[in-house]
């Protein structure tokens, strides 16, 4: 990224440096845990990521993967003892597609391919487990692309669509609004005939039932957010350039994320590159604010330059000539509206059967008035079979007030085991990483399962792993960080 970046008041140099560690880690329960590794058509893009889901009731609720055949959604309380366990048999063709959890029941969307496609979902009761019958959401030709679905922030609203074409080009979408119960709220139609050739486009779900239509256009040099009311025919568009060419350099996005919060805030953030060469330029943050008549906020780009790869070398011991295959995975925004954007370096060596890698991850903090005040490089490298795709390796990270914390399974100084940073969102002060005690196995068999780790609390992390290479069981852990 090409000139340097904002430093927060009072920061120097030596700031970058990690701070000891203060924390103590220690495993208080374990219980045996069965698991099938998933095998995704596409390991980069996980269509279920979070498989564990806290409960703010206390707890939590689980999606485990049984068999081949076979799912079950299990309830467990804070001390690992499980409430409940409800089977949910697949069918040929039937994969899973997404899943959630509202303060009353969980929800599993499944996919269904054959003759036609369809999404279906089952709801479960957490105070019982039990399963409502299959509720069929929508269906679409065996041809078309995939259908797609997903859940509000609070999981008490869904929406699922299919993808009009023409062509091969998307023209626009059919979609369903759906409440809790899975009754019928709305159905809409996207249209997209003004966009062009190329964009790209998803949906997101509102807690009081609006959708959010997020594209990426214009040649992938625009964000655009539109907002689709139940209650009014009135349709809300806020877009913004962010490519274009600058210095005789064209410049496209590369990568794009959307976080959509409780209140129906969106952020989108974009990693833009040259198209002609394809090297970094900047990423690029932008809020779209769709209470009263709406607003919208450009941040400063932070560009990726010479001095910005230095640091990445300097971080990683490496001699990269470019900043490569980095692409983003979380924007997290604390109740001050800081923003913390992060972005994982990940790749695998060649073919469908060979390793995947993850390295280090790219830090980038925003203060409340979208202001870049800081950045970080953590360095990180883990390597996982191909039969695992990145569900074992890559990090979890959570934000509790003004610290996010970050979990990642890691060989450091010889020890194989999940390892926990605090990272201050204010500031971008990073901690040294703190083993938790877990020694998990290395070797080829399934050693830790990053889609359970979760939070309870900010000092209680749950997790599943192996360990040690003698064990062939994985086992559920409840660590408890003091």
């Amino acid at each position: 990224m090409r000139f340097p970046f904002l430093l927060a008041a009072g920061l120097t140099l030596t700031s970058f440096l990690m701070v000891p560690a203060s924390l103590q880690a220690q495993r208080v329960k374990s219980t045996p845990f069965s698991y099938l590794p998933e095998r995704a058509d596409d390991r980069y893009n996980q269509r279920v990521t979070s498989k564990a889901l806290a409960l703010s009731t206390g707890g939590f609720v689980i999606l485990a993967h049984k068999s081949a055949t076979e799912y079950a959604v299990e309830r467990y309380d804070a001390d690992l003892k499980r409430l409940w366990s409800t089977t949910l048999p697949l069918a040929a063709g039937e994969s899973v597609d997404a899943f959630a959890r509202s303060a009353n029941q969980a929800t599993v969307v499944l996919h269904s391919a054959g003759a036609a496609q369809q999404l279906s979902a089952y709801t479960f009761e957490l105070t019982n487990g039990q399963k409502s019958p299959a509720k069929k959401l929508i269906e679409a030709g065996p041809r078309e692309r995939r259908l797609a679905a997903s859940f509000s922030p609070d999981g008490t609203k869904l929406v699922a669509w299919r993808y009009l074409t023409r062509d091969e080009q998307i023209r626009a979408i059919s979609a369903t609004v759906y409440d809790e119960k899975l009754q019928k709220l709305k159905d809409r139609t996207y249209d997209f005939h003004d966009q062009g050739g190329f964009f790209s486009t998803t949906v997101q779900v509102g807690n009081d039932g609006s959708q959010f239509v997020t594209l990426v256009s214009d040649g992938m040099k625009k964000l655009t957010a539109r907002r689709y009311r139940n209650d009014s025919p009135e349709v809300k568009v806020m877009s913004v350039s962010v490519g274009g060419t600058f210095g005789g350099k064209e410049v496209n996005v590369f990568d794009s994320r959307f976080a959509l919060q409780p209140d129906n805030t969106l952020y989108a953030a974009a990693i833009c590159n040259e198209r002609e060469t394809g090297l970094y330029y900047s990423l690029k943050l932008v809020k779209f604010d769709f209470s009263a008549e709406g607003d919208m906020k450009f941040a400063p780009e932070v560009k990726f330059t010479s001095d910005y790869l230095a640091e990445v070398n300097k971080a990683t011991g490496a001699t990269a000539k470019r900043v490569e295959d980095v692409y983003l995975t979380d924007l997290l925004l604390t109740d001050e509206k800081q923003v913390v954007v992060i972005g994982e370096k990940k790749y695998e060596e060649g073919g469908d059967e060979s390793p995947g890698h993850t390295r280090e991850l790219h830090l980038f903090g925003y203060n409340e008035f979208q202001t870049p005040t800081w950045h970080r490089i953590i360095a990180k490298d883990q390597v996982a079979p191909a039969a695992e795709g990145f569900s074992s390796i890559s990090y979890r990270a959570a934000l509790f007030g003004p610290e996010v914390q970050v979990v990642t399974w890691e060989k450091i100084k010889n020890k194989s085991d999940l390892y926990i940073r605090r990272v201050n969102a204010q500031n971008g002060t990073v901690q040294e990483p703190k083993g938790l005690g877990l020694n998990v196995a290395s070797d080829q068999n399934p050693s830790y399962v990053k889609d359970f780790t979760t939070w309870l609390d900010p000092k209680t992390i749950i997790g599943v792993s192996r360990p040690s290479k003698k064990s062939a069981a994985l086992m559920l852990n409840k660590i408890v960080i003091k």
